[in-house]
C-alpha cells in the first residue's frame, strides 16, 4: 500500500491528523507492505508508526510580558483601557477616603472641641463609617455647621 493510505489509516486509529503520524525512515518498506487495517494496527503495536507530540503555542513572550508587568512596566496611560475610577479598588478608595475623613474629625477636635461636641463626635465617628460624607470637606461643613 502507497504510504500516505498508510499514515490516512494509522491517523484515523491514532485519532490524529495526518500531520502527526510519524513512520520510522528506517522501517519505510515495513509500512509499505501493510495492506489491512489490522497490519497498520500491527506496526503501531510495533513502534514503527507513532504519534508525533502535539505542538502548542508558546508561551516564551508570554511569561516574558508577564514578568515585565510584575515589576510595574507597561502600565502607562497608552496601555490603560478603564478610566481611573473603574481600574482603582473600590475597598481601597473607601478605606483611603474613611481614614481620611476621622483624621479630620480628630483635628476638628483639637482644633474646637465644642463645634464637635454640639454635633457629637460618635455620631459623626459612625455617619463615616456609614458613608454618609463624601470627603473631609463634608464632615468638617457638617461639624461646623452643628456649632452654629
Amino acid at each position: 500500500m502507497e504510504l500516505d493510505k498508510v499514515k490516512k489509516l494509522a491517523a484515523q486509529l491514532l485519532k490524529v491528523g495526518v500531520k502527526r503520524v510519524y513512520i520510522s525512515p528506517s522501517q519505510m518498506d515495513k509500512a509499505r507492505e501493510a495492506m489491512t487495517k489490522d497490519d497498520v494496527r500491527g506496526l503501531i503495536a510495533d513502534r514503527v508508526i507513532r504519534k508525533r507530540p502535539a505542538q502548542s503555542q508558546s508561551r516564551a513572550r508570554a511569561r516574558k510580558l508577564a514578568e515585565k508587568k510584575k515589576k510595574g512596566r507597561k502600565s502607562g496611560r497608552g496601555k490603560r483601557k478603564g478610566t481611573k475610577k473603574s481600574r482603582a479598588e473600590k475597598k481601597r478608595t473607601w478605606v483611603k477616603r474613611v481614614r481620611a475623613q476621622r483624621r479630620m474629625l480628630k483635628e476638628l477636635r483639637k482644633e474646637d472641641p465644642e463645634a464637635v461636641k454640639a454635633v457629637g463626635y460618635g455620631d459623626v465617628y459612625k455617619k463615616i463609617k456609614g458613608n454618609y460624607f463624601k470627603g473631609k470637606k463634608y464632615v468638617k461643613e457638617y461639624v461646623q455647621g452643628g456649632k452654629k
